[in-house]
């Protein structure tokens, strides 16, 4: 299952591997179940999952950096007490 395709992050970055899904999805249900679109769905599905572990890195970057802050304060808390 993957994240909503229409929203502006998907569209910036995986805008042309989401047309060619979009596109082969146009072209009819038997064209879908004979298998025609898988090539198109991996694409995409690459592409989603390199934004995810992008912003898994970035999130884990900044907690980190809040945790260092978190614990100087309480540092600097248990100098001064």
């Amino acid at each position: 299952m993957h994240p909503h395709l229409h929203t502006l992050e998907n569209q910036k970055n995986c805008a042309d591997v989401i047309q060619a899904l979009e596109e082969c999805h146009a072209r009819g249900f038997l064209w879908k179940v004979g298998g025609n679109c898988t090539d198109a769905k991996y694409k995409v599905n690459m592409c989603l999952r390199a934004q995810r572990l992008e912003r898994t890195r970035l999130n884990r970057e900044e907690a980190r950096k809040k945790r260092e802050q978190i614990e100087k304060v309480w540092a600097e808390i248990d100098e001064n007490s």
